[in-house]
C-alpha cells in the first residue's frame, strides 16, 4: 500500500514540474508563445505612431523625454488619433511634404471645451511660433535677433529658473512685443498634480516673478511641461484664466549633447510644416539659434506668415 502511494506521488510530482516548466517558458518568452495575441500586437503596431519617422507619422512630446506614443486607428479609409483623457501630448502625421495638418491626442473640438489649442485654421498659411525656455544656454539672443529681422512675434514659455537667471532676456522679450507664457515654476509632471492649490502655486510663482521683472502682467497662456496633462489640469488652468497651448509641429531639438545638424533641422521643419501650425522649439538648442533666420526665410518662401497666440485663440 505504501509503494502504491509513493508511485502516485511521483506521478504528481512529475506533472507539477512539467507544468511549472511550461509556466516559466511562457513568462520568459511572453507573447511569442501566444500566437493569437502576437498577431494582434503586430496588427496594432501598424497603427502606432512611434518616436521614429515614417510614412504614417511620428510623435513628439515637449522633448524632455520619450513618452508613450499616439494610437492612430483607421475607419473608412480615414485616420484618427484615439482620444487620450490623460498622458502626454502626441501627434499623428501624414507623409513629409504633404503640408497636411496632423491629428493630436485630443481633437480641436475636445480641446476647445477647456480653452486649449494645438492647431489653427487649415485654410490659412499662418504659423504660430513658440519657444520653451527651461534655462538660458546662450542661444536666446540669436533667436530674438532672427525674430526681429523677420518682424515675427513669438510666445516664450518660461519656468522659474529662466526668470531668475535671465531677467534681461525676459525684459527684451516683452519690450520687442513677444508674449511670455507660463511653463510652471518647477517644471513638474502636472499630470500627477490633483490639488488645485498646488496647481495654482506653480503658475502664480511664474506670473508674480514675471510682473516683478517687467512691471506688466504675464500673458495668460499655459503649456504643460513635457506635454503631460489630464482633463482636470486643463480645467484648473481654465478656471485660473489661462489658455492651454500644445503644439502641432516639433522636432527633437532638446538634447544639447546630440544636436541635429542645420540640414536635419531644416528638412524636418520644412517637411512637416502645415497651415495653422503651432511650432514648438527649445531655446536651449544651439541648432535653433543658428538656423532660425534661414528657417523663417524658407517658410516665408513657402507662402507662410507668422501670427500670434492671441490671433489663434481669439
Amino acid at each position: 500500500m505504501e509503494k502504491k502511494q509513493g508511485k502516485i506521488n511521483t506521478q504528481k510530482l512529475v506533472k507539477t514540474v512539467f507544468w511549472a516548466a511550461i509556466l516559466v517558458l511562457v513568462l520568459f518568452f511572453g507573447k511569442k508563445l501566444l500566437p493569437g495575441e502576437e498577431a494582434e500586437r503586430e496588427r496594432g503596431n501598424q497603427n502606432d505612431v512611434s518616436g521614429n519617422d515614417g510614412t504614417l507619422g511620428y510623435r513628439e512630446n515637449d522633448g524632455d523625454e520619450v513618452q508613450r506614443s499616439v494610437t492612430v486607428v483607421t475607419y473608412g479609409g480615414q485616420q484618427y488619433v484615439e482620444t487620450a483623457a490623460s498622458g502626454s501630448w502626441g501627434l499623428g502625421f501624414g507623409a513629409d511634404g504633404s503640408e497636411t495638418q496632423p491629428a493630436g491626442s485630443l481633437s480641436k473640438e475636445e480641446l476647445e471645451k477647456y480653452d486649449a489649442w494645438f492647431l489653427g485654421d487649415d485654410g490659412e498659411k499662418v504659423l504660430y511660433l513658440t519657444f520653451d525656455c527651461g534655462y538660458e544656454n546662450g542661444n536666446t539672443e540669436n533667436i530674438l535677433n532672427a525674430l526681429q529681422k523677420h518682424n515675427a512675434k513669438a510666445t516664450f514659455f518660461v519656468v522659474g529658473h529662466f526668470l531668475e537667471s535671465a531677467p534681461d532676456l525676459v525684459k527684451r522679450m516683452q519690450a520687442e512685443g513677444h508674449m511670455v507664457g507660463n511653463h510652471t515654476w518647477h517644471h513638474p509632471d502636472m499630470d500627477t498634480i490633483a490639488s488645485e492649490d498646488k496647481f495654482r502655486e506653480e503658475l502664480e510663482l511664474v506670473s508674480d516673478k514675471y510682473q516683478e521683472i517687467t512691471g506688466v502682467e504675464l500673458n495668460h497662456f499655459y503649456r504643460p511641461p513635457q506635454g503631460k496633462y489630464n482633463l482636470n489640469n486643463l480645467e484648473m488652468a481654465q478656471k485660473l484664466g489661462y489658455k492651454t497651448i500644445f503644439w502641432s509641429l516639433a522636432y527633437v531639438d532638446w538634447n544639447v549633447d546630440a544636436q541635429p545638424t542645420k540640414e536635419e533641422a531644416l528638412a524636418k521643419l520644412t517637411g512637416r510644416v502645415h497651415p495653422g501650425a503651432v511650432v514648438l522649439l527649445h531655446n536651449t538648442s544651439r541648432t535653433n539659434g543658428e538656423v532660425l533666420d534661414e528657417l523663417l526665410t524658407k517658410w516665408e518662401q513657402m507662402g507662410y506668415r507668422f501670427g500670434t497666440l492671441e490671433d489663434l485663440t481669439k
